[in-house]
């Protein structure tokens, strides 16, 4: 009965600091890291959604980059980060639901070491080409690829990151054989795509679109199944030639594990008010995305079941560290 008594006395404590530590939060700047590098898709997402964080919370949001090993190096930092609502991470499909089955040790637990605070986005890839590329359609490079297996190479930002998956389903769909080439982020992959140094890539279309205006690189088609208003001109890949093909990728926002529940909760208040906003719609659509809010339960629950999900495919693929 005493030490009952003494473990309700000590989760009555830590209830009372948490609601505390809520009230006058925050109190100062806020982390936010995006495992990816400079210029990739999570940065640019993360910056974003920073800055319209810290006009509603009085306070600076910091991004942070921590780029490696698909992400999973940034997003271990998170995990091991004070769980007092100062540290934010940029959750996506490759580091919580790919990397744990990819890797031996990642260093965290994606549905156990983490307060999810709700997704922000779902989001189609481009399919692009270098400029020179004889390929104009998505057709013309299968073709390529069936009379050269094993020749053409494809960029990704790391290995189980969404450009990586969406090329992996791209290969099996058309019965295909590519090679891999992971890169840290996505802003080096992009550069040796200019260059004619890989074959083709998928990334986001907020990378992708102002080099695809510049004429330094082609595009041939979105991931999506149907076209963007914004971008009537650039076909999906389904209708330019491969069938059925449709992938989108998420990204989301969570705290490290044991973050009151107070802070997880006005985060997520802020959140779905910024995801609800005119301009909030625009920013995500001219970049291929949808905002998507939802209650830290929901996201919760949708982390788990892409976990389980996507070691399924990790397993079929056979998808390995190179």
């Amino acid at each position: 009965m005493t030490r009952l008594c003494t473990l309700l006395q000590a989760a009555l404590l830590l209830a009372a600091a948490g609601a505390v530590a809520a009230q006058g939060y925050p109190a100062r700047p806020l982390r936010l890291i995006a495992p990816a590098g400079p210029g990739s898709v999570s940065d640019t997402r993360a910056r974003w959604i920073a800055e319209q964080l810290a006009a509603r919370l009085g306070q600076p949001v910091v991004v942070d980059n921590k780029a490696g090993a698909g992400g999973s190096i940034g997003t271990e930092a998170a995990a091991r980060s004070a769980p007092d609502g100062y540290t934010l991470v940029l959750a996506h499909q490759g580091t919580f639901a790919i990397n744990p089955h990819v890797y031996d040790r990642v260093g965290y637990d994606p549905v156990k070491d983490f307060a999810p605070v709700s997704r922000i986005v779902v989001s189609a890839l481009l399919l692009a080409v270098p400029p020179d590329s004889p390929v104009k359609s998505v057709a013309e490079l299968l073709a390529m690829a069936r009379q050269s297996p094993g020749k053409l190479t494809y960029g990704s930002s790391g290995i189980g990151t969404p450009p990586h998956l969406a090329a992996e389903l791209f290969k099996r769909m058309a019965g295909i054989e590519t090679v891999h080439v992971p890169y840290k982020s996505g802003a080096p992959a992009l550069f040796d795509l200019m260059a004619g140094r890989l074959s083709y890539t998928f990334d986001g279309l907020s990378v992708q679109m102002p080099q695809v205006k510049a004429g330094k690189i082609r595009a041939l088609g979105v991931s999506s199944s149907q076209r963007f208003a914004s971008l009537p001109d650039i076909p999906t890949v389904g209708e330019s030639g491969l069938a059925g093909f449709e992938y989108w990728s998420w990204q989301g926002i969570c705290a490290p594990a044991g973050t009151p529940g107070q802070i997880v909760a006005r985060l997520n208040q802020e959140i779905v008010r910024i995801l609800g906003t005119p301009q909030a719609r625009d920013w995500f659509a001219a970049q291929g995305g949808e905002p998507l809010a939802e209650t830290p339960e929901q996201f919760g629950a949708f982390i788990a079941a892409e976990f389980a999900r996507w070691g399924k495919v990790v397993r079929e693929a056979g998808i390995k560290p190179e």
